[in-house]
This record gives structure tokens, sequence and C-alpha cells, in this order.
């Protein structure tokens, strides 16, 4: 079964600050939500997918980390103490959370119970809506600071918003994630197993998947900061490094991030904000189609 992106996690320590961040680079973030383990996020939307801006708002309430269950407060909170801020997860869409158990099972990927929540939501009306998910986790034991599950809505008409989607840079979309480590091609067979589709090599040190909702690159260090001119994160194994947004008018992208102040690259008509000033993330911005 392939997977198309549905997010990604991007863990900081001030949850007000990180929505400050993107609203100067001229992206509509969502309002503060509350989990019951102890973390509180906020939304940026795209259609069929989104960034969650991660904070760990009150550490007393999460559980620990036990053989076949995954506490995704634990791994966030690890994560922040180990690396600091960042990208700390990359979310697939889940058609069926009990085949894609089975299926990571299957791969030697697995091993993980099944997990499912529900929480309170607001929409920008300020009206109360519910949201419900179930989540199948997977791992790649050589790459401790990258986390990945596939994650299904029960009720999507209370979670996407248009009026969310609406950003002032221009941004329209995703068209990747990347992801570094310093030998690629030992993740391939995981990050395939993951996505349930082949890959293919780029270049020596490059090798993408195309899935049905954006790419998924994983690169060497050395060729993620001569792309992107910023540099890649530290490993061990895999480290989610970048997200690839789509722009209508790369114009009006470079003025919002112009106003904003912050240090970006302008690389062969990409738009790079790099880690120093997007808290651990790195934002690249593309010309749609």
């Amino acid at each position: 079964m392939e997977r198309g992106l549905d997010h990604v996690v991007h863990v900081v320590r001030d949850l007000e600050a990180a929505g400050e961040l993107y609203d100067m680079l001229g992206f509509t973030v969502g309002s503060r939500n509350r989990h019951p383990w102890g973390t509180d996020n906020r939304i940026v939307q795209t259609p069929g997918f989104f960034v969650e801006l991660l904070e760990i708002a009150d550490p007393g309430k999460i559980p620990p980390q036990e053989e076949t269950h995954f506490s995704f407060g634990a791994f966030n909170r690890d994560f922040l103490a180990d690396v600091g801020p960042g990208l700390s997860m990359l979310v697939l869409e889940g058609r069926d959370a009990a085949i894609d158990k089975l299926e990571f099972d299957k791969a030697g990927i697995g091993g993980l119970d099944l997990f499912e929540f529900e929480r309170e939501g607001k929409r920008l009306d300020g009206v109360d809506v519910k949201v419900a998910f179930t989540l199948a986790f997977a791992r790649d034991p050589a790459s401790p600071h990258a986390g990945f599950f596939t994650c299904l809505q029960h009720f999507p008409e209370n979670f996407w918003s248009p009026d969310l989607q609406r950003h002032m840079n221009g941004m329209e979309g995703v068209v990747g994630v990347v992801f570094t480590a310093a030998d690629p091609g030992a993740h391939v067979a995981f990050l395939s197993a993951f996505a349930g589709m082949d890959s293919r090599r780029a270049v020596d040190g490059w090798h993408i998947l195309k899935t049905p909702r954006g790419d998924i690159d994983v690169m060497s260090e050395t060729l993620f900061t001569e792309r992107f001119g910023v540099p890649a994160p530290g490993g061990p194994g895999l480290r989610l490094a970048a997200v690839r947004f789509a722009v209508g008018d790369m114009d009006r992208l470079r003025r919002r991030v112009s106003a904003s102040r912050m240090s970006a690259e302008d690389i062969e008509g990409v738009v790079v904000v790099g880690p120093s000033a997007a808290l651990g993330a790195t934002l690249v911005f593309e010309a749609a189609g």
C-alpha cells in the first residue's frame, strides 16, 4: 500500500514563539490544542498535509516508553533534550491502521501497538469540534532521532479547514521532505517499507521516493548542504532535515521573507530559511509546478 505524506512534527521549546515565527513567514497558524499525554500543538495546514508545531507542555503527564507501546510524548521530550528543537517525526497517511501495522510487522520495522485517541479541536470561528486518530508506528533502530508513523483520521471534516490553508506567503502545498544520513543507501529499505513503494537513485548519495503526496528525499549531509546552503543535522542514522513547500508567487514569498528580517538563502530559484532561523528546521520554498 503506497502512502503519501500526512504531516511532520516540528518540536520546539516555546509553542507561541514558534507560532510567531511561522506567522512572520506568512503562514496561517492554528490555535493551541492540548493532548492528554503532556504535549500541546498548533497546526499549519496545506491541502492534505500539515506541520505540527509541538511543545512539551506538562512533562509529568508523559507516559514512559514500553516494549510494544510507543510514547509520542516521551520520544519528542527526549528528542528536544538530546538534539534541541527541530523536525522530529515524519507521518504518512493511514488508510487502514491494521493493515499498516501488519505490513510494518512483516517487514521487520513494526512490533508496536496501534494507538487510538481523540481530542477537542477549535475552528477559526471558535466552535469546538471532535477529532480522532489511529496511529500505526514504524521504527528504524539505526535512527534514534527520527520517528515514523501513519495517521488515520476518523473525522477529517472536523480537522481540515480551507481557512487555515490560505497563507499570506502564497504557499499552496507540500513538495516533499528531505532526510539526511551519512550513508543514505543504508536506510532506503526502511523508507521503502514505510512508504510502501520503491525508491530511485538520483545520484550517488541521493535517493528519492515519489509518494502519492510529496517526495521523500534522503541525501548525504554533504549533498544537502551543497543543495540548500545550510548545515545538515547530525546523525546517527536518518534525520528529518527539511520541508519543501510549493509557492504560487515566488516574488510575493521573497517579499514576505524579507519583511520578516529572517536570514534566508536564495539558491537556484528556491528560498531557504535555515535551522538557525527556523528553530532547528530547514524550510524550503519552491515555485509551484
